[in-house]
């Protein structure tokens, strides 16, 4: 019998853009515009989990909040082996918190199913708060493991889970429905194909706003979010250069002099009030 499976996962900044990521100082939002996306790399290994545990006759959904260019992100997955995608996008989703965001999730998912298990990643490369799993499954009312590093189903209803931490493994019995976050350590996820690509194209992609759930908009995006952030600034990175001249004996003794005088006693390793005497 197969299994019925969501797998949530997420757009991120490309890793070599990272240099060219911004924020908002009004908005207090990442800038994402010009920043090209990748699918998060722990998601992957949630939906690798998810494709080997599928079976012949079950079907698995990639489901994620995101602007609407996430359609890519999501192709990628089909490409992988999903057999359909659901993009939630919507303004008033913007510069959601785990909260928001799982809540608006966990509304999706409920439109969308029902659904024997669902898989995250561990954490998102941008937030990496590891929040999102468990508040997924609470507002699911499932039970739910993180850094799961096994799954195998032992019955019709049933799983044998393992999780990590540290350097300690812990083995679980859970009933369906659940919420897995899986670990890194779980799987080497599959490349996608020329074929799968291909694929992809024809797989069904359903796009959800606003109007589309039942949610309470006092719960959605930045305006939904009990975290808030506070003042944003960039801090000043600047360096003064001084060129010291001098053969080796000479630089030596002109940089202790410095040392001393910006405050570390040079014998001891203290650090002193400039000019000398302790603090």
């Amino acid at each position: 019998m197969g299994l019925s499976i969501a797998v949530c996962i997420k757009p991120v900044p490309d890793p070599k853009h990272y240099d060219k990521i911004k924020i908002d100082p009004v908005k207090k939002t990442v800038v994402r515009e010009g920043i090209s996306t990748i699918l998060n790399p722990c998601d992957k290994h949630a939906l690798e989990a998810a494709l080997q545990l599928r079976g012949s006759d079950g079907a698995v959904t990639v489901i994620t909040m995101a602007p609407p260019n996430a359609e890519e992100t999501l192709r990628e997955a089909l490409a992988m082996g999903a057999d359909a995608a659901i993009l939630l996008t919507d303004r008033a989703f913007a510069g959601a918190d785990t909260w928001a965001t799982s809540y608006t999730l966990a509304s999706g998912l409920k439109k969308a199913g029902p659904f024997d298990i669902i898989f995250t990643g561990t954490e998102s490369a941008d937030g990496a708060t590891t929040q999102v799993p468990a508040q997924l499954a609470e507002w699911m009312d499932w039970p739910h493991l993180w850094n799961a590093v096994t799954v195998e189903q032992t019955g019709e209803q049933t799983l044998k889970v393992r999780t990590k931490a540290e350097n300690e493994w812990s083995d679980y019995q859970v009933t369906l429905p659940c919420l897995l976050a899986m670990s890194r350590e779980s799987n080497k996820p599959r490349l996608t194909s020329l074929m799968g690509v291909m694929k992809a194209k024809k797989k069904p992609l359903t796009v959800w706003c606003r109007p589309d759930l039942d949610v309470d908009d006092a719960a959605l995006g930045m305006k939904g979010s009990p975290t808030q952030p506070g003042a944003i600034f960039e801090p000043e990175m600047g360096r003064k250069g001084i060129l010291i001249s001098g053969d080796v004996d000479e630089i030596a003794a002109q940089l202790v002099e410095k040392l001393r005088t910006a405050g570390l006693a040079i014998e001891t390793g203290d650090v002193c009030a400039p000019g000398g005497g302790n603090v």
